[in-house]
């Protein structure tokens, strides 16, 4: 406890900086829901889309929308009864959403890749394209996408003050409500679409299905289960059947639904729901029972796990496009007698499908960036079996890469987790990957960055984020068996606290633009920009990093969280800088 007490002490102006930035643009918020809660956007040039933004973020910790989940989570039927209320508070109908044409697609892993396959394969046959996704990686307007790009800052900010003005105006009639985060953002996504009039929608659920905001949809055209695990226990349930019997909650009456294959309690689970719901159930094939005219299919997603979302999207497309283009009369989707669930039938994919597959990207997900030096190998796993396959990928495209490179390779491991992860269960399957370092630090990209709005999250304290990177630290070196619990020591002077002197693999960083300073030594082009304020470490501390400075290469994989990867990608791809 005193050496606890010695790095909050020394780690609090760290801290305290980061509650002025919050203080600083909670302001700004105030001014924003005060003078701007109109049908139509601001006009103050250069702070439309950051106004917008500090106004989205006071959403999340709204007192109103705080007592509505404390409220709802004993009875999940008010949430979608709630989210019907704020859609017509909104100016839209449930009805409305009929006319999108809505691909509706659940699932614990995988479920935002299938999305991606699917949008990539309907958009490349012409179609005007509508995507909404969850979590954003570094700006929130990735989470509404049309024709595959993130819609403007322009056209998010004209339409999230018509939309907010809306709710904003109708709430003291409605007890002063304003919806969540999540469920304001879904609302705002059917008006874009519906307003671009796309030709379709892909809607990625939020958590679960039965009772996820996005389950106001009445008649999709079809519907996908990627593959379930356990996550979100406390609002899903502990078990693969609960968590199976949340996902089948998007089943809907004679529309087609699709599932990959599934642990066996959660497959007899999801065909019950189905069966007593009167929707068609089909489960899809491997990928290679598909043939082609080209060989086997290649997907523009790595790793070995995608070929199951591959095979998912393939059906859901075709089945979309079995609608699109058959009469009514000729596109039967009745439900089944049988008690059995049958398997999907296999067809031949045209050229514009494979080209879809193979073009499909998806930042963050498998993916590697080299930068002179130094590979970035991102995923943002944050489940046991996510996990297993990103340390299954890893390997096999880390090897691939030490096998071309001039010398020695160093390898570190970037890891932050949040919420109720169990993260040292997913520090365990990482220990087999022979790091030579390991760091942690926090969902904050900058520690010098004021108002980084996209980015904020309110609901966690700075406090408990570190925490929480001295937890995984810790679990790292028991994994490890160090058995070592020396006293803390502080990585960069008056700031936040550093692991043990005598353990040179394990470092926690204060953000993480730091931690990347560190790990690269001044070896990426792009974060060696002069105009990059690079932190002073302890001379100490500096010598821990030659191997680094010696390496041919450095290899870094980075994991454990989408916020983690996102707030990578925000320094080191160029599409995120501006």
């Amino acid at each position: 406890m005193a050496c606890m007490s010695r790095v909050w002490r020394r780690g609090s102006g760290f801290a305290a900086r980061l509650r002025q930035q919050d203080y600083a643009c909670s302001r700004l918020a105030a001014f924003s829901v005060r003078y701007y809660s109109t049908k139509t956007a601001p006009h103050i040039p250069g702070m439309e889309y950051q106004d917008a933004i500090w106004t989205l973020n006071t959403l999340q910790t709204n007192a109103g929308a705080l007592e509505q989940v404390r409220r709802e989570r004993g009875n999940p039927q008010l949430q979608l009864q709630a989210m019907r209320g704020f859609l017509e508070r909104a100016g839209l109908k449930v009805e409305e959403l009929d006319h999108l044409n809505i691909i509706h697609v659940t699932g614990t892993k995988g479920k935002g890749s299938t999305c991606a396959f699917t949008e990539q394969i309907l958009r490349s046959y012409g179609f005007h394209t509508g995507f909404y996704s969850s979590p954003h990686l570094v700006q929130v307007r990735e989470r509404i996408r049309i024709n595959g790009q993130p819609i403007g800052k322009e056209l998010f900010t004209k339409y999230f003050w018509q939309v907010y003005g809306r709710l904003d105006e109708t709430k003291e009639a409605h007890g002063g409500t304003m919806p969540a985060y999540f469920r304001f953002l879904t609302i705002l996504a059917f008006h874009v679409f519906l307003q671009e009039k796309v030709d379709l929608a892909v809607i990625e659920v939020g958590i679960g299905g039965a009772y996820d905001c996005t389950n106001i949809i009445r008649r999709p055209w079809v519907c996908g289960i990627s593959s379930l695990g356990i996550d979100h226990t406390q609002i899903l349930g502990d078990t693969i059947e609960k968590i199976a019997w949340q996902k089948g909650g998007i089943f809907k009456t004679e529309v087609p639904a699709f599932t990959v294959k599934q642990p066996e309690d959660a497959m007899v689970v999801l065909r019950d729901r189905a069966k007593e719901i009167r929707c068609p159930l089909r489960v899809c094939p491997e990928l290679g029972s598909y043939q082609t005219d080209c060989g086997p299919l290649h997907l523009g997603l790595a790793g070995e796990h995608q070929r199951s979302n591959a095979s998912l999207a393939l059906q859901l497309s075709h089945t979309w496009l079995q609608r699109r283009c058959l009469p009514d009369n000729s596109f039967s989707s009745k439900a089944d007698e049988s008690t059995a669930v049958l398997p999907a039938a296999i067809f031949k994919p045209c050229p514009i499908m494979v080209k879809g597959l193979a073009d499909t990207e998806w930042l963050g997900r498998n993916q590697t960036l080299k930068h002179g030096a130094v590979t970035y190998f991102l995923d943002g796993a944050h489940t046991m079996r996510s996990m297993q396959a990103c340390v299954h990928w890893f390997r096999e495209i880390a090897a691939q890469h030490e096998r071309n490179a001039s010398g020695p390779v160093a390898r570190v491991l970037l890891f932050n987790a949040t919420g109720e992860r169990d993260s040292a269960a997913m520090l365990k399957l990482l220990v087999p990957c022979h790091f030579d370092f390991a760091v942690f630090c926090p969902n904050i990209t900058d520690a010098n960055t004021s108002c980084n709005a996209d980015q904020k999250n309110f609901n966690v304290s700075v406090e408990n984020m570190v925490t929480r990177c001295l937890d995984n630290e810790r679990s790292w070196r028991l994994h490890r068996s160090s058995g070592d619990d020396d006293a803390t020591q502080l990585l960069i002077e008056d700031s936040l606290p550093l692991v043990s002197e005598k353990k040179a693999d394990t470092l926690v960083f204060p953000s993480i633009l730091c931690a990347l300073q560190w790990i690269t030594q001044g070896r990426d082009p792009v974060l060696a920009d002069p105009a990059e304020r690079v932190l002073a470490v302890k001379p100490s501390i500096a010598a821990k990093a030659a191997p680094l400075r010696d390496a041919a290469e450095i290899h870094v994989l980075i994991t454990g969280s989408l916020h983690l990867v996102g707030g990578t990608l925000k320094h080191l791809h160029p599409a995120f800088s501006k």
